[in-house]
């Protein structure tokens, strides 16, 4: 599958007048409307934390999305687009009893957990709430595993659920999270594997879940491997896996079973880019007696490109691409701060780029939309984040 930019956001490319994060608001409804068509029926609750930018928000709220919150500053955020609060849920299964406490006075009133202390926490700050048990994942085929942190057993995600009804609490729910930018319909395979197994051991206690919550990892299209092989990944497969296995599960409950995701990645890093400049090119003397051409942007790691080893074949530089007398020669990658880690490919990927970069010259860095934002540092090195601009809708800056 390719990548195709919209003109909406090469024009807001070409007119920006300095360095931005520019979105394209119509192109996120429109992924947003193609998942609903591949999976017609599923509830979306877009993972807020992969851009926590209000316009784009808005439009998917607009949509009909809700959210899947981590805090209760997400939460606050989620409700300002309009969202009811029935739309929010408390995703996150770390959280204090302050933040419990804050999110029930919110209206929120479904939460994720993993654990039988958890289950007791919210039992005491927001009781009768929802409650749905995310079991661990293996995370094989995704670039981010995610399988160590969150999640229980397929026996402990029966006790935790059976805690939570004995406490007041609605076991409302299952969920599990394949790891994020999953390349493989077998991930999600197992994951309904362990599913099927829980609804079996909950129906022989008598608790009966009414959703099935099959978690974010939809891939975006635009990224690298981790060898640095643009990826590939088979969607018709893995949106034909799930329809597949919420039909298993659905076979499993007696009572209507529903479903939700919560896509983030799949719904923006395609529809956002990095509008940045070149800093310089130059040639460097290497340890190991070797020189090489690093390629410094104005764009890096700590201000907007913390995925940038996922994306350096996404590099466009619009005032050279295309000239007839252009050489080209390959550079290491690197932000602009004084940080070594700021190199992208820990500088053994480098990438092809026009001999004749100038210090000041456009770069685009297209499938940035997904977590420039939230994973940007406020201002490291004196450098500050990147504006954020929405294309397709009022302008807003963050």
């Amino acid at each position: 599958m390719t990548v195709e930019i919209s003109t909406r956001l090469t024009t807001a490319l070409a007119t920006a007048p300095a360095d931005r994060l520019v979105y394209d608001l119509d192109g996120i409804a429109a992924q947003y409307d193609r998942l609903r068509a591949e999976l017609p029926g599923v509830q979306v609750r877009f993972a807020l934390k992969a851009c926590p930018v209000d316009e784009v928000l808005t439009r998917l709220a607009d949509r009909g999305a809700g959210f899947d919150a981590a805090s209760p500053a997400e939460i606050v955020q989620a409700l300002r687009t309009g969202a009811p609060a029935d739309r929010v849920h408390y995703g996150n299964t770390v959280k204090s009893d302050r933040d419990i406490a804050e999110a029930y006075r919110l209206g929120i009133r479904t939460f994720a957990t993993d654990s039988v202390e958890d289950v007791t926490a919210i039992a005491r700050h927001a009781p009768g709430a929802r409650v749905f048990c995310r079991l661990a994942t293996s995370g094989e085929g995704a670039l981010w595993g995610l399988n160590r942190k969150f999640g229980c057993a397929p026996d402990d995600a029966v006790r935790v659920l059976a805690t939570a009804r004995a406490a007041g609490l609605v076991p409302a729910g299952l969920s599990v999270h394949v790891g994020s930018q999953q390349m493989t319909g077998e991930g999600w395979q197992q994951a309904v594997d362990s599913l099927a197994e829980v609804l079996v051991a909950l129906d022989g206690l008598g608790i009966t879940p009414d959703h099935v919550n099959l978690g974010g990892g939809l891939p975006a299209l635009g990224y690298l491997d981790r060898r640095g092989n643009p990826l590939d990944p088979p969607l018709d497969k893995i949106f034909t896996v799930i329809r597949e296995g919420m039909e298993r599960l659905g076979a499993l409950t007696a009572a209507p079973l529903g479903f939700v995701v919560e896509p983030g990645r799949h719904l923006v890093a395609d529809h956002g880019a990095v509008r940045a400049h070149v800093y310089r090119l130059t040639e460097r003397a290497q340890p190991d007696g070797t020189s090489a051409r690093w390629l410094y942007l104005s764009a890096g790691k700590f201000n907007g490109l913390y995925e940038m080893d996922q994306l350096r074949h996404r590099l466009v530089f619009p005032t050279r691409t295309g000239a007839p007398d252009t050489a080209y020669v390959l550079a290491v990658v690197a932000g602009p701060t004084c940080d070594s880690d700021d190199a992208y490919g820990d500088g053994l990927h480098p990438v092809r780029v026009p001999r004749g970069l100038a210090s000041g010259d456009p770069v685009w860095i297209l499938s940035a939309g997904a977590y420039a934002t939230s994973y940007t540092t406020q201002g490291f090195n004196g450098i500050r984040p990147l504006p954020c601009v929405c294309a397709g809708g009022p302008e807003g800056q963050h």
